[in-house]
């Protein structure tokens, strides 16, 4: 099921998704999604980017950055099916090939300091791997900040955990779940209502 007025509810959610990164998006997530790509209901899926071990560690880092909880989380609704096509069909070589490097990097990091691939490591310990990352990743944008929400810094290279974080987000939101029953639209400053009952509104004001 698509969003209402779906480009403007697939920008809502890119804001939003900023909102929780506490910065820019990057230009091929963003262009991913607002040309279509969305999370499929699908849970077990086939990549078409990733090898199977590859899938399996987004897998599990979908897992711990949206874990299911009394909602649905990242893997019900079909985040790393979201991230592997986004990553296939809307990424340039050079993005892909950036992505693919860090991830590669990742695990073997994983296997270094654990003896195990990081899809094979126990919960504990791929929890602290990310954690390391994720630290290590926000501690950098608050010593070197972007220089504006949507002009981050020229050339920075933002660190691999981020980029995951900001695909399974945005993969996150812009499914039926995330759309429907997770993300709260206000408007401000809302509908205007021309003649409203006095009843309703309490007290008159004068201009």
């Amino acid at each position: 099921m698509e969003f209402k007025n779906n480009i403007m509810n697939r920008r809502e959610a890119i804001q939003r998704t900023a909102y929780a990164l506490g910065y820019a998006i990057s230009a091929p997530a963003i262009m991913g999604v607002l040309n279509g790509c969305k999370a499929r209901p699908e849970i077990a899926f086939k990549p078409v980017f990733f090898s199977e071990g590859q899938a399996r560690s987004i897998e599990v880092l979908s897992e711990i950055i949206i874990p299911k909880t009394s909602t649905p989380g990242a893997i019900d609704v079909g985040v790393p099916q979201f991230i592997d096509t986004l990553l296939k069909e809307a990424y340039n070589k050079g993005d892909q090939d950036s992505f693919l490097k860090d991830l590669t990097a990742f695990e073997d990091d994983a296997k270094k300091t654990f003896g195990d691939s990081f899809e094979e490591c126990t919960a504990a310990d791929q929890l602290t791997l990310f954690k390391k990352y994720h630290d290590a990743a926000f501690a950098n944008q608050i010593e070197k900040p972007p220089l504006g929400w949507w002009n981050p810094r020229k050339g920075a290279e933002k660190p691999f955990i981020l980029k995951v974080k900001e695909l399974v987000l945005l993969g996150f939101f812009t499914s039926q779940v995330g759309a429907s029953d997770i993300l709260q639209y206000n408007q401000v400053p809302g509908p205007f209502k021309g003649c409203v009952p006095l009843v309703e509104v309490g007290k008159a004001w004068a201009t």
